[in-house]
């Protein structure tokens, strides 16, 4: 009896180790989609359908030629490849010149617009310059105006200074409008700019110019990037002030080369179709350049 509780005891204190059972692998069974994502997805698919669409019907047409096109319409796939159309076209829309002179305008444009806004900006959010909230009531304005107001009054002003028919007095016309949509955009974000930053380099003694350019233009860049992006875009497309202020044809720029596809009482559509395809192509290839700069502009921002 003795010997049978002492091996207990020791049973107790010293329990015998069994082999580890094996791990059970949790299988996770994959999620049911509910019906609502099943239709966001079905609605989002219709959009980009709905989107791509004229993209797509431009490509067809701008291969075909006349007699294809009176023949099987405009969706119907091309029956024979027309090559010739393209360079057809750029000949007579004087396309190469139109592509420099767009690529001139918008670059300068976004320079224009850029350095007048980070201006504006610094001294209005940053130096909290007197009067603040009515400049940016008078941007906020100068936004709202529209095209057909000020088309007539800067026509006649254009004539007077002798800028009529000028890349440059244009260029300067677009960038200065531009600045003021950038001014009020800025403005919001130095508004909120970490004083303690400005403080400490003022401490250091760096003036405003080192501040400007060592401390708030690198921490704002994201948002200057998505600026020259859309600044680029909104020149580039631009067509009411440059068929007002540039009728010669060698200061034209690619969205005028459309009107000369359109005559008064005929016009070729498959000629048109190319002619917009030949402007498409610079955009597209402008944003696969800047989509990284344009997507990491707009993240910082909502992430702001």
């Amino acid at each position: 009896m003795t010997m049978t509780t002492e091996r207990t005891a020791e049973h107790r204190a010293h329990p015998p180790i069994h082999p580890a059972a094996p791990a059970t692998r949790s299988s996770k069974r994959p999620r049911k989609r509910s019906a609502g994502s099943y239709a966001v997805t079905a609605a989002v698919g219709v959009f980009v359908l709905a989107f791509l669409s004229p993209f797509v019907i431009i490509l067809l047409n701008s291969f075909k030629t006349s007699a294809d096109y009176r023949t099987n319409g405009s969706l119907s796939w091309p029956a024979q490849w027309n090559w010739e159309i393209i360079s057809d076209v750029w000949e007579r829309v004087d396309f190469s010149q139109k592509l420099v002179n767009s690529i001139q305008i918008s670059l300068g444009v976004v320079l224009i617009a850029v350095l007048f806004a980070l201006f504006n900006a610094y001294a209005i959010g940053i130096g909290r310059v007197r009067w603040r909230t009515a400049f940016l009531v008078f941007f906020l304005g100068s936004n709202v105006l529209p095209q057909e107001g000020l088309v007539y009054p800067i026509y006649y002003l254009f004539k007077e200074m002798g800028l009529y028919d000028g890349k440059l007095g244009y260029t300067i016309l677009v960038g200065i409008t531009y600045s003021a949509f950038g001014t009020y955009l800025l403005s919001s974000v130095f508004s909120s700019f970490p004083r303690e930053l400005i403080e400490a380099a003022s401490m250091d003694g760096a003036g405003r110019w080192t501040i400007l350019w060592r401390i708030v233009l690198p921490m704002s860049w994201p948002t200057l990037s998505v600026m020259c992006v859309f600044f680029f875009v909104w020149s580039w497309n631009e067509f009411l002030y440059p068929l007002v202020l540039l009728i010669s044809n060698d200061n034209q720029t690619v969205p005028l080369g459309l009107s000369v596809m359109q005559g008064q009482y005929t016009s070729d559509p498959t000629a048109m179709s190319a002619a917009a395809l030949l402007g498409i192509i610079p955009m597209v290839v402008f944003f696969l350049i800047f989509q990284r700069s344009l997507t990491r502009g707009l993240t910082a921002g909502a992430v702001k």
